[in-house]
């Protein structure tokens, strides 16, 4: 089979041909239909990411696809079941043998490079905003990056939840889209003074931050008192210091979000949000941005319009038409 593997952190990947696997015990074969592309697959590339796997090894943290095998002591799931799974790697490629226990069966009618692009964009922003931030009716949520992949899922999760949604974006189509995704209002991050713009409003209580960088230096000096940092990535490329007394002087939180952890220690908050999340999938509440859905063959192209930030919402990448 095909698979888009990292052979050397210094070297740039590329599709290679490699085995089929087979499914181990408590694992399912998936006939990869669409794998969602996500900025940890660049850093993993790089070697950058805190789950990076050993050399060589395949990129592509979720796929959506069709049970092809099941291994022993599968319960739950048949060859046949359309499904999604984030297995943290190996998604770009043809096949893949993931744990049974991270597959969600889909909705018939969910498209698969919704699903491709489903659980970790819409996974993080509600276990961010409901579990770890406990986001109130009524509060200020200032989503920056807000047209990204996360950020976009933020601004519509924000909404559903009640919240007054201030959306940061650089440009004017980017922050078109987080109008559409439900924002009450708008900051251009190429013009506009996001601690200046954020104050005017009255502050925030919750800062989701995909960004870093001087963007959460900014948002941190307009938040109101007791208010919630959300810090969910860098793509910025600068991870940001907090100086603990600063956090005293407005009694201030600031709650990491690694959605993926959970897996490993409390995978029924996972599992419930997943739940959530579909259900209001199949409600019409929420719809998955698909800006570009490229074949196997350019994955590079997508990659690189996640390394230059020009995407808005989710990249995807179609092995199946």
């Amino acid at each position: 089979m095909k698979a888009f593997q990292v052979t050397s952190h210094n070297v740039a990947p590329g599709i290679k041909e490699t085995l089929t696997p087979n499914p181990a015990a408590g694992e399912i074969t998936v006939r990869i239909h669409a794998c969602g592309l996500n900025f940890a697959d660049l850093l993993m590339a790089k070697g950058t990411y805190q789950d990076t796997p050993r050399l060589p090894f395949t990129l592509g943290m979720e796929v959506a696809g069709v049970v092809e095998e099941t291994g022993a002591d599968v319960a739950g799931l048949a060859v046949g079941d359309r499904v999604a799974v984030f297995g943290g790697q190996g998604g770009l490629a043809e096949y893949g043998c993931f744990d049974a226990r991270r597959a969600v069966r889909l909705p018939d009618a969910m498209p698969m490079t919704d699903a491709a692009a489903f659980q970790i964009a819409y996974g993080t922003s509600h276990l961010a905003l409901d579990h770890r931030a406990r986001l109130q009716p009524g509060e200020t949520l200032l989503v920056l990056g807000a047209a990204g992949g996360v950020g976009l899922t933020a601004v519509e999760i924000g909404k559903l939840m009640g919240a007054t949604v201030v959306a940061c974006a650089r440009g004017a189509d980017k922050l078109a889209a987080a109008s559409a995704a439900g924002a009450d209002h708008l900051i251009d991050a190429k013009t506009e003074d996001i601690r200046t713009t954020v104050k005017a409003l009255g502050g925030a209580d919750v800062v989701y931050d995909p960004v870093g960088g001087t963007q959460f230096e900014d948002a941190f000096r307009a938040c109101k008192p007791e208010a919630r940092l959300l810090p969910i990535g860098f793509a910025s490329g600068t991870v940001p210091q907090i100086k603990s007394n600063h956090l005293l002087v407005k009694n201030l939180s600031v709650l990491g979000v690694y959605w993926g952890g959970y897996l490993q220690f409390r995978p029924d908050i996972v599992t419930d949000s997943l739940k959530t999340l579909l259900d209001w999938y199949q409600a019409g509440k929420v719809k998955p941005h698909v800006s570009r859905t490229l074949p196997f063959d350019q994955v590079a192209d997508g990659l690189e319009l996640l390394r230059s930030r020009k995407s808005t919402g989710k990249v995807v990448i179609q092995m199946v038409d």
